[in-house]
């Protein structure tokens, strides 16, 4: 296996694979069409959103897996003086690969990069599947985060 941090020449692959996760996480039918504007927002978040993408390849060079690191700027605060955290999303390897260490993998280089850019804090959202990885990875839930879907 290889892996890469994505450039804008891997966005078609990117975006690919993505789609493909989105599919099997949310049960939808194979040949199910996505709106062309979601697809458009999702390829320019690949382009211009404050991301970094890894990819897994296969031998053949095709893309097997990925996971994404969103990074978000927030005001400083006493636990996190620099402001910047992070969300892990979009972690998915294709069936016939699992279980091989392969997100663990992508999900250590995107922390790895993180830490590096001063990141204090990573958040993520956990499929039941997921949450072995996440925890063996240091993640634990948590008590004082409260959302609002708008």
């Amino acid at each position: 296996m290889n892996y890469t941090f994505a450039d804008k020449t891997m966005i078609a692959g990117a975006l690919n694979i993505r789609l493909e996760m989105l599919k099997v996480v949310n049960g939808l039918p194979a040949d199910y069409e996505y709106d062309e504007g979601f697809i458009s927002a999702c390829r320019d978040y690949f382009i211009n959103g404050n991301q970094v993408t890894v990819l897994a390849m296969d031998e053949e060079n095709e893309v097997i897996g990925c996971a994404t690191m969103s990074y978000i700027a927030v005001m400083p605060t006493f636990s996190h003086p620099t402001g910047k955290r992070a969300h892990l999303m979009n972690v998915y390897v294709r069936e016939h690969y699992r279980r091989m260490g392969m997100a663990a993998e992508m999900a250590g280089m995107l922390i790895e990069d993180a830490r590096k850019k001063g990141v204090t804090e990573v958040s993520l959202d956990a499929t039941s599947m997921g949450r072995p990885l996440y925890e063996q990875l240091g993640f634990r839930a948590s008590e004082e985060c409260m959302t609002l879907c708008l």
